[in-house]
């Protein structure tokens, strides 16, 4: 056997790595660690404050980090980690919005006042009433099992706060912020698995509705399962065309290269049905209704603030730096689907009666609205899309806040009947959502008006006129039932078994304030967040 001489090893050098500018991602992943730590360690009865106060310290110290890097960072960005991460300024704007906005969506998450006990449970193996023996049913008392508020414990025990979902927070929100920096393919896809299977589990976790909760979850999953497969496909197929999964070296292959476009095309298809799938884009859209509906609504407020931004960060990423080249060609496919997502979002969000399917629906719309946003491949459409993110964060965060007040005997009173005569019940509330409503309507002096004013300002700037009519004419059949819940609350005679209205503690009013005065700031004075999106564009 003949043995070929080798010459030494070259030495294995650790790639450079920005540790100021990733802190914010690095301490939100080691926070969920932590806190997974505290979940296992601590007694059951001192993992709610200390899970709560972890968390806000987490997010806080994250915040601080990006704030100190975001004052003195390049306006051209650094790419870092081996070049898998970009952070530059879309990037910090991303971070810092999902940040304010998971601080809102973990007060909501974390109040014990109008779900006593918290809105979670940890277990689908639970009794059905307080005393009882495990596994037992309520039997002939004529109550649904499903609807009964269960708990652990001894008899006569209060219910106790399940604080699984604060580790399971951290890990969805540190995959977002990796997601939305995500420079090549490959991160991109396990930032997404990160951020998704925690969200699967959250969603199964409701202490009301047990049954609707768990089925929210598995369709859930399953449809999130399909969507990562295309997605993963896509990125194989990529990988063939350009011999890389980095997204500029994508961008070098298709404008360098005398290859066929079937593979660039075909693996942009697949890689599209998986991030419009977590965008809630029609017509991937089939699992938005449904989760949206039968998740808690503290989770769901997190979903459909938070994995909004994510998404259509990625989507701007992708399609900015490794498609932007070749827009050409996908825009017509994309002028199709974000169609479809605004007239099927406006449409059947007519023919809802659930508030929370409703504006389920309405994220349908809007998430055409922003599609619209990210297919100017300027500037512009950059810093128009991450101020639309912004500005729909916070209205639909105090939207789901102010849903969870409103209940009845079987936990939040969605229907939109039991909505009636709700400003006779309780005015302010009322008024809060009247304003909400409104700032998803877009109507002038609201974040909205000023989001979509932007947003369609950069399409037509783009050439996107008749697109620019579709989505007018969009939003204003979207209006209707934005004001239809409007007139029900002012106008329509108050039931009388209607459903109660709970005062908010401390956590749940900061986040519904929150949201409402940062409605109302970006829509009275939006300069200083869109000179922060305009200030510099993506890096690749």
């Amino acid at each position: 056997m003949t043995v070929l001489a080798q010459g030494p090893l070259a030495p294995l050098t650790a790639p450079p790595i920005d540790y100021a500018a990733i802190m914010p991602l690095l301490v939100v992943l080691a926070g969920a660690c932590v806190s997974v730590l505290v979940e296992a360690f601590l007694p059951r009865h001192q993992r709610w404050p200390a899970q709560v106060v972890l968390t806000v310290l987490v997010i806080a110290v994250a915040g601080v980090t990006l704030g100190v890097y975001a004052d003195g960072a390049p306006a051209a960005g650094v790419v870092t980690l081996a070049d898998s991460l970009a952070i530059d300024v879309p990037t910090l704007f991303l971070w810092g919005t999902l940040l304010l906005l998971g601080f809102g969506s973990i007060l909501l998450i974390a109040d014990r006042s109008v779900e006593p006990g918290g809105a979670f449970i940890a277990s689908a193996v639970e009794r059905a009433s307080v005393g009882a023996a495990p596994g037992t049913t309520t039997g002939g008392s004529g109550v649904d099992p499903e609807h009964v508020d269960r708990s652990y414990g001894a008899p006569g025990d209060a219910p106790t706060m399940q604080t699984e979902v604060f580790p399971f927070t951290l890990f969805a929100l540190g995959g977002m912020m990796a997601f939305v920096a995500s420079n090549n393919l490959l991160t991109m896809f396990v930032a997404l698995e990160v951020l998704s299977l925690p969200l699967y589990l959250m969603c199964g976790l409701a202490r009301r509705r047990r049954l609707l909760s768990q089925e929210a979850a598995v369709k859930y999953f399953l449809l999130g399962a399909f969507a990562s497969a295309f997605f993963l496909y896509g990125v194989a197929l990529l990988y063939g065309y350009a011999g890389s999964v980095r997204l500029s070296d994508i961008a070098n292959a298709a404008v360098g290269t005398t290859k066929s476009d079937a593979l660039l095309f075909g693996g942009l298809a697949l890689l599209v049905v998986g991030l419009m799938f977590k965008g809630s884009v029609g017509p991937f859209h089939t699992w938005t209704p449904d989760v949206y509906q039968g998740a808690p609504t503290p989770v769901t407020a997190f979903m459909a603030a938070c994995t909004k931004v994510a998404a259509f960060g990625g989507i701007l990423r992708v399609m900015y730096v490794a498609f932007g080249s070749t827009h050409w060609e996908w825009r017509g496919v994309m002028w199709g689907v974000a169609i479809a997502s605004m007239v099927i979002g406006a449409v059947l969000g007519l023919t809802q009666t659930d508030l929370k399917r409703m504006i389920a629906y309405s994220s349908i719309a809007h998430a055409g609205f922003l599609l619209i946003g990210t297919m100017a491949i300027t500037r512009e459409g950059t810093s128009a899309t991450l101020f639309y993110l912004l500005a729909y964060g916070f209205t639909t965060l105090a939207v789901f806040g102010v849903i969870s007040l409103v209940r009845g005997p079987d936990g939040e009173a969605t229907h939109l009947s039991q909505w009636a005569g709700l400003a006779k019940r309780s005015p302010v509330l009322a008024g809060v959502m009247t304003f909400l409503l409104l700032g998803l309507a877009g109507i002038p002096l609201t974040s909205g008006f000023t989001a979509k004013f932007a947003v369609f300002s950069a399409a037509l700037g783009d050439g996107m006129a008749p697109l620019v009519v579709i989505a007018l004419v969009a939003s204003a059949i979207a209006a209707f039932f934005y004001l239809r819940v409007v007139v029900l609350m002012y106008f329509s005679e108050t039931p009388a078994d209607g459903p109660t209205v709970t005062v908010p503690g401390a956590f749940t009013t900061v986040a519904i304030t929150l949201g409402v005065v940062v409605t109302l700031l970006l829509g009275i004075v939006p300069t200083l967040a869109l000179n922060w999106a305009a200030a510099g564009g993506l890096t690749g």
